[in-house]
């Protein structure tokens, strides 16, 4: 059976240094943010070019935090993609506020700038809520378009939240993921592009003021003179130290190879698939981190009985996602129109990812493009 992500073949190649890691931290005692953690908040700040990273428990609370730190309340519309998962909307909902979807361009999967325009003005025009913030995604991968993106929210006054939970590695033109936004969030899920091997997620900022902020909000609000006197509500959530030492390997083989090997290896799908199903589209200076390799089928039937089809010869595929936010039962009482969906709707509909990872072969690969390319052929017969 093919593996989806090989987090197997990630820890054989490993081994040595995160059970090395995993000993030390047993060794030490300090499970709760040992020296680990430290270390690793420095190397992810000075990664992605930040001056401070704070981590913390998973992506959502990452997501969480950083809305708590600018006091994001009830009232305020925060802006989200309708095509994405669905914490990047549900912290708008943690901290009281309204979660508005945008629509995506259906060829990156990424934040439609012209609907996210069109749709501040609209929340603008209507007058129940305050614009503050546009929570942008970094969707499987590749960066969006953050100059576009930042030049709105400046003309509005909006903050921007980097959403690169999936986007990790990424680039535009050099400059890292979680570098773009007033703030920028990921996640360590495992399967992420660097993963540990449980929750974990982390909140970039560069000012000393949010620094000190989120460390206090992700430990109940802890004053930073008396751990006894909490001077706001916050959050419990903090990194485990066995996680950082285990991502702190990872994070150096993500940078030595495995990014290149996930370029190789999306390459390699594209040769083979480019001429049956439409494949990812990656802008001019941009670079994905392949959190997924994210094809399009023609409907959401084809798209099923590929899938179908695929799992029957023993090859696992995902469809991310299936409902966009508007469609969520959780946002049914907001009553979204689906004529401002119609990309991310397109996309619910006709998304397949493939199996993808640094280890992926290149047998594998041609395994799944010839399943595939069979398929689509006896479809169109």
């Amino acid at each position: 059976m093919m593996n989806f992500h090989d987090l197997h073949a990630q820890y054989a190649a490993l081994k040595t240094e995160i059970d090395a890691g995993i000993a030390s931290v047993l060794e030490s005692g300090q499970f709760i943010l040992g020296k680990q953690v430290a270390e690793l908040e420095e190397k992810l700040a000075a990664d992605v070019g930040r001056k401070h990273c704070v981590c913390c428990g998973n992506g959502t609370d990452a997501l969480i935090l950083a809305l708590k730190m600018w006091g994001i309340k009830t009232g305020d519309a925060v802006f989200v993609p309708d095509f994405t998962y669905f914490a990047s909307a549900g912290c708008a909902d943690a901290v009281g506020a309204t979660a508005i979807p945008v629509d995506i361009r259906l060829d990156t999967f990424n934040l439609c700038t012209e609907a996210l325009e069109a749709m501040i003005e609209k929340v603008k025009a209507e007058g129940k809520l305050t614009p503050r913030v546009i929570v942008v995604v970094d969707l499987f991968g590749q960066p969006a378009e953050h100059d576009k993106v930042r030049a709105i929210a400046d003309k509005y006054g909006l903050k921007v939240l980097e959403d690169a939970a999936q986007g990790y590695g990424g680039s535009i033109n050099g400059r890292a993921a979680c570098s773009f936004g007033d703030a920028a969030i990921t996640s360590f899920f495992p399967a992420k592009p660097l993963g540990c091997y449980g929750d974990g997620g982390a909140v970039f900022v560069d000012t000393d003021e949010d620094d000190a902020l989120l460390r206090s909000l992700r430990a109940n609000g802890r004053s930073p003179v008396d751990k006894y006197d909490n001077v706001r509500c916050g959050l419990n959530s903090r990194l485990d130290t066995l996680q950082a030492a285990i991502l702190l390997p990872k994070l150096k083989a993500l940078r030595d190879y495995e990014l290149d090997a996930l370029d190789k290896a999306a390459d390699h799908y594209t040769r083979l698939l480019s001429d049956i199903v439409v494949t990812p589209t990656v802008l001019p200076g941009y670079r994905s981190s392949w959190a997924q390799y994210t094809v399009l089928l023609k409907d959401r039937a084809m798209r099923d009985a590929a899938q179908a089809a695929l799992k029957a010869q023993g090859i696992p595929t995902m469809v991310y996602y299936p409902k966009g936010m508007h469609s969520q039962t959780a946002f049914a009482h907001c009553h979204f129109p689906d004529s401002d969906y119609q990309g991310s709707l397109a996309a619910c509909d006709r998304v397949l990812s493939l199996p993808m990872h640094p280890y992926l072969t290149g047998d594998e690969i041609e395994t799944v493009a010839a399943a595939l390319r069979s398929f689509v052929e006896s479809w169109s017969c």
